[in-house]
């Protein structure tokens, strides 16, 4: 939501200081201009990146204009869902939950929690770490280290539709200067012509090199930003769960585990202990009252 604001605030100020020293909004529209830029973009675009990350980059665009999920109150929601999740492994043994890591979707508690069945890599990251250990014969620090290399996988690939969308956005300014130039020679040919006619051709070239500049640090540049820190917050969330099943799997209780796990949170969204654990001791809609570790 905010980086839809910030961009209407971006175009709104300039169109507003424009306005201030009499400029003609006419000058502006130059679909032409904007067509060569705006084109060229996304071919270089699709030469540099294979399908995977260009359709990985429309999602994080459109994930980046809803806003992170990652809230105290999805924190607080996770928070509680390891915990009675944690309980019940506890009372009842790792084989008890073995149906659900295998069907998360059927499982009496994830069910509850749509959030992070809809989280495919959250999901996966819990039920596979869980998995592991209901085979046994793994150590924590063996475990830790393959939470480590799922974490770095997904955050190396997290990372790669932001990169294109920099490269992209580092082109537009030469971009521009492309649609410029273009300008300067449909104005060449021009030379003898009416002064208003070879005045309107060198704005609307100079509009070229505006536009590149304009969608580069105002628009294609905050976005990939934005992007680079939904993959942050995504990690984050991972580096959580991590901790709080790594503490589990060396033995500790379940509300410790989660406490550890509470920690880690970033402070901005961290919940207070009291709302935790008044959190985690209140059901779930559907599911049975957890009993304190």
């Amino acid at each position: 939501m905010f980086a839809i604001i910030g961009i209407v605030v971006v175009f709104a100020a300039i169109i507003a200081g424009f306005l201030m020293e009499k400029g003609n909004m006419s000058v502006l529209l130059q679909p032409a201009e904007l067509l060569i830029i705006a084109g060229a973009a996304a071919g270089t675009l699709l030469v540099a990146n294979p399908m995977r990350i260009i359709k990985d980059i429309v999602a994080g665009l459109l994930a980046s204009l809803k806003g992170s999920p990652f809230t105290n109150a999805r924190y607080l929601s996770t928070l509680k869902m390891m915990y009675q999740f944690l309980n019940k492994v506890r009372k009842e043994g790792l084989l008890s939950v073995e149906n659900d890591v295998e069907k998360p979707a059927e499982s009496s508690i994830f069910k509850n929690y749509p959030e992070f069945l809809n989280d495919h890599h959250a999901r996966d990251f819990v039920c596979d770490t869980l998995r592991t250990a209901i085979t046994g014969g793994v150590e924590p620090f063996d475990m830790d280290q393959m939470m480590e290399l799922d974490m770095e996988v997904h955050h190396h690939e997290a990372t790669q539709p932001v990169n294109a969308l920099n490269t992209v956005a580092d082109a537009l300014p030469g971009l521009g200067i492309v649609a410029a130039v273009l300008g300067v020679v449909i104005t060449m040919g021009s030379l003898g012509g009416p002064p208003e006619e070879i005045g309107e051709k060198v704005a609307a070239a100079l509009v070229g090199t505006f536009l590149g500049i304009l969608l580069c640090y105002g628009v294609a540049g905050p976005l990939s930003s934005s992007m680079a820190k939904a993959a942050d917050d995504q990690n984050e969330y991972l580096h959580v769960l991590r901790v709080l099943l790594l503490a589990f799997l060396k033995g500790s209780a379940p509300m410790i585990a989660i406490e550890m796990g509470r920690r880690a949170i970033p402070s901005h969204v961290r919940p207070s202990f009291d709302e935790m654990e008044k959190n985690c001791k209140t059901p779930a809609a559907g599911a049975e009252v957890a009993t304190a570790a």
